[in-house]
């Protein structure tokens, strides 16, 4: 297939830039694979569209503050978004602008936390830094106190055009997170769930509705572009994901049971799902990276339904939901969004496709 296949022309004025006032007041439009018409509701109809004895999947990986803004030891700006730890105190990082950050190249960092040095290593958009932490201070901790929301870039392009202040500020960084985030690592919210409250999960498990949670750690093979023009060429970048034993067992059940249905929320979480069963024949307790890449043609061994919001042309995450659903029926949905006036993107509404 052609990368060209997953393009749809998008409004400006409806990517999202900000988040609803309220997380479960997104709009939803339920997207049935029988072809039956499209329905038009609000997040909080969830727990009446599910059925009693569905099991939730939610990712509750949890988003650092992982973008910081330096400047080089020649005056000029710089900026790493740190993607993922590797050994002795050395991350990989998107850098910007990579070409000006050599090897050997060293920032002191804010409030006197030490210094970061770039590493030989990393690909043409991406760094190895090595962190010198003062006083025993973890990368975690340093980023919590001194890094910055790290909002996609359309939206601070976007916050941008309207005349806004672009950069993340303190909502943010409690809305670009959700309310079941526990595991730091994330690089992006894992958005579908931004949707989610705490009564909204109650209300979820009084009819009969499991929740269980996975990680995978939302990295640059969540948001990377899609560079070649055969989708089957893309590379995935891995993420490393974690199923714990109780929750594993729990998913696995359902998965048995003929009469329930796995429910994921979120790209993030279908490919946990199913990485885990392509590597192991099931559902189990494990830790390790993915690169798996889901487009049409592709099967789905797990998950029967989804939590979604709208993507990005060409993107990955689209070319998930059209294998599940259908690629015309998935963009004939997103059709009849536009025609709708829904928002898209990390702090746009939602679909369930079941």
């Amino acid at each position: 297939m052609r990368l060209s296949d997953f393009h749809y022309d998008l409004p400006p004025e409806l990517i999202a830039t900000h988040p609803a006032a309220r997380r479960d007041e997104a709009r939803l439009m339920v997207v049935r694979r029988d072809g039956s018409p499209f329905e038009h509701r609000r997040f909080t109809d969830l727990p009446d569209l599910l059925r009693p004895g569905d099991c939730l999947v939610v990712n509750d990986s949890r988003v650092l503050p992982a973008r910081l803004r330096l400047r080089r030891p020649s005056g000029g700006l710089c900026e790493l978004l740190l993607l993922a730890p590797l050994a002795g105190g050395v991350w990989e990082a998107m850098a910007r602008p990579a070409r000006r950050l050599k090897p050997g190249t060293a920032f002191d960092l804010p409030g006197g936390a030490g210094r970061v040095e770039v590493v030989v290593g990393g690909g043409e958009r991406t760094r190895h830094v090595r962190f010198e932490l003062a006083g025993g201070l973890s990368v975690v901790d340093f980023l919590e106190r001194h890094g910055e929301t790290p909002l996609p870039p359309y939206i601070l392009h976007q916050r941008q055009a309207r005349g806004e202040t672009p950069a993340a500020g303190a909502d943010d960084r409690d809305r670009y997170q959700t309310v079941y985030a526990r595991t730091p690592g994330s690089v992006a919210a894992p958005t579908a769930g931004l949707h989610f409250t705490p009564e909204l999960l109650e209300r979820l498990a009084g009819r009969g509705i499991e929740i269980r949670r996975v990680t995978l750690h939302v990295g640059a093979g969540t948001f990377e572009p899609v560079m070649a023009d055969r989708i089957e060429d893309h590379v995935m970048h891995h993420e490393w994901l974690t199923l714990g034993e109780t929750e594993a067992r729990a998913i696995e059940a359902a998965r048995l049971d003929p009469a329930r249905r796995i429910v994921a929320v979120g790209t993030t979480s279908v490919r946990t799902l199913e990485a885990c069963f392509a590597a192991h024949g099931a559902i189990r307790a494990t830790t390790e990276t993915t690169g798996i890449f889901i487009y049409p043609g592709k099967s789905f061994a797990v998950v029967d339904a989804m939590v979604t919001n709208f993507h990005l042309p060409g993107s990955t995450l689209l070319m998930l939901v059209a294998a599940f659903a259908g690629r015309e029926r998935i963009l004939a949905a997103y059709a009849e969004a536009m025609a709708r006036r829904y928002r898209f993107y990390s702090y746009g509404d939602a679909m369930l496709l079941e």
